[in-house]
């Protein structure tokens, strides 16, 4: 059973973060420059939030806020919902649909150590399908 820490091996441990009193427009920049969906926010080394492109269009524009004046803080989504290295895929699929998230970040010993996506893990799930197939194609056809 595949879990959070084979995702990150195959995908890599980086994570972007943003300080909670940077604006909407900096995280937005900063989300557009390493094209991805959402920045964990972080204070004094824990996480306290998470922004992402949702938060951007529920929280921002259909209240009509400037992004250059706002604060990330006052956006973000402050209830974050963490998986550890061991979470399986199974129990992360479960969290996106269940809970409407898109991103969840990894906690290991109280610190940040990667983020994962619905598309990571909808990556590894093909994967793993294609590898079967692979499999059982080789038993049947001795490929």
């Amino acid at each position: 059973m595949k879990t959070v820490i084979d995702i990150l091996r195959a995908k890599g441990d980086e994570v972007y973060t943003v300080e909670p009193q940077v604006t909407v427009f900096e995280a937005l920049k900063k989300m557009a420059e390493n094209d991805i969906g959402a920045l964990v926010v972080v204070e004094a080394g824990r996480v306290v939030g998470i922004f992402t492109e949702r938060d951007y269009t529920r929280k921002m524009i259909l209240k009509d806020r400037s992004s250059r004046d706002t604060p990330v803080r006052k956006v973000m989504t402050e209830h974050v919902i963490t998986v550890d290295p061991a979470t399986t895929i199974e129990v992360c699929m479960d969290l996106i649909v269940h809970r409407h998230i898109s991103h969840l970040p990894v906690i290991e010993n109280n610190q940040l150590i990667g983020i994962i996506s619905i598309g990571d893990i909808l990556k590894a799930v093909i994967f793993g399908h294609v590898r079967l197939l692979e499999y059982q194609d080789s038993l049947v056809f001795g490929r």
